[in-house]
């Protein structure tokens, strides 16, 4: 389902899942920023997802959270804040079958030049680009986003805030 690929074990596995932390990326137009991915060897095998991907050896959720986003898109300058949603999903990639445990939280910034730099070797095959996206563009888009329910979800962060705590949205098995 997307590029939140392994660095050859060095991600966290808790009970078969790993723990992926994203981030829901706001600018302060309230655009979120989306990542392009598709299968390495099927570009029109192809999504939109958030930032994000697994917690290497003893780091905390928030330490992933910015590094991958750092690694992702370059994006450095960001107030990251609460853990939104929550979401357990399981797709396969690259070959092989993903179970994950994923925490997504809000993060802003006004730094919107993005330029990936610390991507894998699997995630450079298979990762195409990075674009904001309104709410309403979200909601009118005909391509594949991850979450699936990404822009009623944004629609409701923007109309209502953060919610008082994470959110557990339905598992997505792909």
């Amino acid at each position: 389902m997307s590029a939140e690929t392994t660095r050859t074990g060095a991600d966290s596995y808790e009970g078969g899942l790993r723990k992926v932390a994203r981030v829901v990326l706001l600018d302060p137009e309230d655009r979120i920023l989306l990542l392009h991915g598709h299968e390495p060897d099927d570009p029109a095998d192809d999504w939109w997802f958030t930032p994000g991907g697994g917690l290497e050896g003893a780091e905390t959720r928030e330490e992933a959270a910015l590094r991958e986003l750092a690694e992702e898109t370059g994006i450095t300058d960001v107030e990251l804040g609460p853990v939104l949603w929550r979401r357990m999903c399981s797709f396969p990639f690259a070959g092989r079958r993903w179970d994950q445990d994923e925490w997504y939280y809000l993060a802003r910034t006004t730094q919107t030049a993005t330029a990936a730099q610390g991507l894998t070797e699997l995630e450079r095959r298979s990762v195409a680009g990075a674009r904001w996206w309104t709410c309403q563009e979200l909601t009118r888009a005909h391509e594949t986003v991850y979450p699936t329910r990404l822009a009623e979800l944004l629609r409701t962060l923007l109309d209502e805030g953060p919610p008082a705590g994470p959110v557990t949205l339905d598992a997505e098995i792909v």
